[in-house]
């Protein structure tokens, strides 16, 4: 079990450390979870973040992690005999890590080197400490003789009595299994420092310090300060501006694409007048907008977690397409991210003069974060993430919808997915206790590129009441409420909200699931007073 477990961690840290120097994508784990997270069906990724919510990733890597355990305690149990099994199956996990990374769009021509290093170290290390793991020597003890089978025997013919009880070992074999143990550790602790090695190099090549040493930010025109009514965060509902340590990461990227500002280059082109590239100072110095943008996944469930609001700094994207020339018949934007992923986004919508459609450098007054994008995204108000807002976004192609297809149309999505109205109910939480008499409801509601006109709650089935709106920031940002109701009866209540936006539409009670173009329905939570 020893040699199997170290043979794991050896071609792992092996794979990790040549990851480093050919591009970390290339480590066989990650190419691999990557490429899970690519073949898994909409209804398992729809549970997944329904279950793990921003913490998806994390509950892959543990759950490959348990894979890879498993398999290594498959490979030891197989290979009592000999150490031919466990062989086996420790290349094919390694062709299969292969296959994944030569496979994947964002590596380069030495990518497989990582693999192929993995599947050395693990081979190598299964070998080494198979053979050491078996006994080849037979135990000597006094009178014996080694060149003899069959009980020992006195020169006289008559059976030894003083032979080694079955089932024990006797004291020569410690030797061996301490030499054993000494391999097993001096093994496990050069795989432990490879991949401390992998780490520090491939630390030293990530984008933190490219983002550390950006010049600040600074818009031709600074937007004011929110007004202090825009949120009522005293009541529960959250600040109108979300920190960007809580703003929701919800994307395909296992891990996150490190692309120095230096080596960005942005190529506009296909259906164009004029191909252009640009580096990240041509994009600085168009003159810097700022533009506050609440974004939210199609993902969100119901009264889910999956929103935030940011004021982003960039440059209006409509602006650059309109220097790039789009040509009559162009349908959509396929706009690629440093990884491979792509999105379509209808191109009418992004030429809208009034959409706001952005290429965003900036979040909150900072670089934008490594994990939302840096060095530059796609932020469209109006429009679900997964058709608007690709990260660390290097292509935009100008084409139509037969000629490309975006990554999660053939997954069964919408090709067309403006944000629905909703609203979600943030206090009270869901199944509290609280006092009996007064109770303040309070919660969030949008519709962006729209804007809300109206939010009504209602209590325990009775008549719809108007809930109080913070202050109209932005059609593009969502808007706080609270209500008074008076809860005098003590036992359990029920609470449902609605937005109405500024079209006239109310949002329907049709509950619907996320697939294919965002979920619908009534956010209700159940309490308690006493």
């Amino acid at each position: 079990m020893i040699a199997a477990i170290v043979a794991l961690a050896a071609a792992l840290a092996a794979g990790h450390l040549v990851a480093a120097f050919v591009g970390p994508q290339a480590s066989p784990l990650l190419a691999v979870g990557n490429t899970a997270i690519d073949l898994t069906p909409s209804w398992l990724k729809d549970f997944a973040i329904a279950t793990f919510g921003t913490a998806d990733k994390l509950a892959l890597l543990v759950g490959m992690g348990g894979v890879l355990l498993g398999l290594a305690v498959l490979a030891a149990l197989a290979s009592g005999r000999g150490p031919a099994p466990g062989t086996v199956l420790i290349v094919a996990v390694g062709v299969l890590g292969l296959v994944a990374v030569v496979t994947r769009p964002d590596v380069g021509r030495l990518a497989a080197a990582a693999p192929l290093a993995s599947l050395a170290a693990g081979v190598a290390t299964w070998l080494l400490l198979h053979r050491r793991a078996s006994p080849s020597d037979v135990v000597e003890t006094a009178g014996t003789r080694p060149d003899r089978a069959g009980p020992d025997r006195t020169d006289s013919g008559a059976e030894r009595t003083d032979e080694v009880p079955h089932g024990t070992r006797a004291s020569g074999a410690t030797p061996g299994r301490r030499q054993f143990l000494v391999t097993a550790g001096g093994a496990a602790a050069v795989a432990g420092v490879a991949g401390l090695a992998g780490g520090f190099v491939g630390g030293a090549r990530d984008a933190t310090s490219s983002r550390a040493a950006a010049p600040p930010l600074r818009a031709t025109r600074r937007l004011p300060a929110p007004p202090n009514d825009a949120d009522f965060a005293k009541l529960g509902t959250p600040t109108f501006l979300t920190p960007n340590d809580a703003f929701y990461r919800i994307d395909t990227a296992l891990s996150v694409p490190q692309v120095p500002a230096d080596d960005w280059r942005l190529r506009i082109h296909g259906m164009v007048d004029r191909e252009l590239e640009l580096s990240y100072d041509d994009v600085r110095r168009r003159g810097l907008i700022e533009r506050r943008i609440t974004l939210c996944c199609v993902s969100n469930q119901v009264g889910g977690e999956l929103i935030s609001t940011a004021t982003f700094t960039g440059v209006d994207l409509g602006d650059l397409l309109r220097d790039a020339g789009v040509r009559d018949g162009a349908q959509q934007l396929l706009s690629s991210s440093s990884d491979g992923w792509t999105c379509g986004t209808p191109i009418d919508v992004l030429l809208e003069r009034d959409r706001g459609a952005m290429l965003a450098l900036g979040m909150n007054g900072q670089p934008l974060p490594l994990e939302h994008g840096f060095p530059a995204r796609l932020v469209v108000p109006g429009l679900y993430g997964y058709v608007s807002a690709t990260k660390w976004v290097t292509d935009l192609e100008v084409t139509t919808w037969d000629r490309r297809r975006a990554y999660w149309l053939d997954r069964g999505w919408a090709r067309e997915a403006p944000v629905k109205t909703q609203s979600r109910i943030d206090r009270p939480s869901a199944n509290a206790t609280m006092p009996a008499g007064r109770v303040i409801a309070a919660g969030i509601a949008w519709a962006q590129h729209t804007g809300v006109a109206k939010v009504e709650v209602r209590l325990d089935g009775g008549r719809w009441q108007e809930a109080t709106l913070s202050a109209d920031v932005s059609d593009d940002t969502w808007r706080m409420w609270h209500i008074a109701l008076d809860v005098d009866r003590p036992g359990s209540h029920r609470i449902a909200c609605r937005a109405t936006d500024k079209s006239g539409y109310t949002q329907t009670a049709e509950r619907m699931g996320v697939l294919p173009d965002g979920a619908t329905g009534h956010h209700t939570i159940t309490f308690t007073t006493e």
